[in-house]
């Protein structure tokens, strides 16, 4: 039911469905994405980013600096750590275990 006008909401044909993979974990856990070795020359060392990894695994990562910025990896800290761990350079800190 569509709660702003009380209606039926209908998908349209064309979407394509995206299932909800089953949680695995029974809540959300925090974490900082910290960076050892600046390989880019850019972020600096330490703490560069805040982040959650929901129950489905999706994570959400929020970076710090004079332009915040919020990413979502729909598929997951492996995703997020082909592209910005730096073959080790940068690490996840789980804040929640």
């Amino acid at each position: 039911m569509d709660e702003i006008n009380g209606r039926t909401a209908t998908l349209l044909r064309t979407t394509r469905q995206r299932h909800l993979r089953i949680a695995s974990k029974s809540r959300p856990r925090r974490f900082e994405l910290v960076r050892h070795r600046d390989v880019s020359g850019v972020s600096g060392t330490g703490v560069v980013a805040e982040g959650v990894e929901w129950s489905d695994g999706t994570v959400a990562l929020r970076w710090g600096g004079h332009y915040p910025t919020t990413t979502v990896w729909q598929d997951g800290i492996r995703a997020l750590l082909s592209v910005h761990g730096h073959n080790g350079a940068t690490t996840i800190h789980w804040l929640d275990d």
